[in-house]
């Protein structure tokens, strides 16, 4: 784009998995960018429509109704990686990098930037795709909260709400049954969901990636419960938690996808070795996309339009190669080779974790 020219011509695309709000960030560029005499192209499927050329123009009435309403418009997907691209060959599965073939349709389409919306792996294709020339411009979106360069990110406020309702639900069984009830979360490396879900949720164990547990020390606390009257437990485990000394427990892998690991089967693990060693009757629930369906919470409809918004304002001053980040009560903006340089992760010493700590609930250490 030659310098002085403006901005006239914006691509967004939603990569990774889907999450509640993202329709919300897309209604919040479309909207302003038209203000800015912008025309919109909605990149489907996210970058595999970079990859393999799939957009359309949005419209006002695109975007009309759908704040509320929960996945993408667009389509996503999480094995798109234009860097990483699996073609299958005489029976096996060949990785490719279709760099190329996202300037050439960028091109193509006359696109000035690109505003990408997703977690941890798309700021990392931004960040590649940057240092090839192109005008990227990320949203920071991720159920599991692990982007260290934003205080929050939009999705992990729906995410908790969804852990939260389903312990207030469990509670009540567990309760009249006298039972051990286990409930599997999302969270493959980081710990958010489980711990403010947990939290808010009223879990008496939770089990995050972040600290590894000891089987006595779970054991005990439904001893000790029990010791006080209170017949049964609520055990939130996120997919990533281990025991000390112990492995993850992967349910398989797809060497399509950039992170190959499928996590899963925690829940179960634990519920068997609880009731194996305590002989109390327990139960296992795995919320799996519960979690990433529905609709977004008001505050992720308010955290995504603003996120948004300020995303075609970083546009139209020709700052690339930047995301959208929640500073405090203020959104500001941060480069992209920043924004992924560490994954956020849940601090033994956070103050959450002293928080619940400190109203009983054991995180196995």
């Amino acid at each position: 784009m030659p310098s002085g020219s403006k901005v006239r011509r914006i691509g967004v695309l939603t990569g990774g998995g889907d999450c509640p709000g993202l329709n919300a960030v897309i209604r919040g560029v479309t909207k302003p960018a038209q203000d800015y005499g912008m025309t919109v192209f909605g990149i489907q499927d996210g970058f595999e429509g970079l990859v393999e050329g799939k957009a359309k123009v949005l419209t006002n009435q695109d975007v009309s109704g759908i704040l509320s309403v929960g996945g993408t418009i667009l389509g996503s997907s999480n094995k798109g990686d234009p860097f990483h691209w699996p073609v299958e060959r005489n029976g096996k599965v060949v990785i490719e990098d279709r760099s190329a073939d996202v300037i050439k349709n960028c091109e193509a389409w006359n696109l000035d930037a690109i505003i990408a919306i997703g977690g941890d792996g798309t700021m990392h294709i931004c960040n590649k795709l940057c240092q090839l020339g192109m005008k990227m411009i990320g949203v920071p979106k991720t159920i599991d909260n692990d982007l260290e360069a934003t205080d929050v990110t939009f999705g992990h406020d729906s995410a908790v709400y969804i852990v939260t309702e389903a312990l207030d639900r469990l509670h009540t069984t567990a309760s009249s049954h006298h039972r051990v009830i286990v409930v599997e979360v999302m969270g493959r490396y980081a710990g958010w969901i489980a711990l403010h879900g947990g939290l808010a949720g009223g879990a008496d164990i939770i089990l995050i990636p972040e600290i590894p547990f000891s089987w006595e020390k779970v054991y005990n606390k439904i001893h000790k419960r029990e010791l006080m009257g209170k017949r049964f437990s609520l055990v939130c485990v996120a997919e990533g938690a281990k025991p000390q000394g112990g492995n993850l427990v992967m349910k398989g892998t797809d060497n399509k996808r950039t992170d190959p690991v499928q996590l899963g089967g925690i829940g179960k693990v634990v519920a068997d070795r609880i009731e194996e060693n305590t002989g109390r009757e327990t139960r296992v629930t795995v919320l799996g996309h519960l979690q990433r369906g529905g609709s977004p919470t008001p505050y992720d409809r308010l955290l995504s339009t603003k996120f948004g918004f300020f995303a075609i304002e970083l546009a139209a001053a020709k700052k690339f190669g930047r995301m959208v980040a929640l500073k405090g009560t203020e959104i500001k903006n941060v480069k992209l080779e920043a924004a992924i340089v560490n994954q956020k992760l849940v601090k033994p010493d956070n103050q959450t974790v002293h928080a619940a700590k400190a109203v009983g609930i054991s995180f196995g250490d």
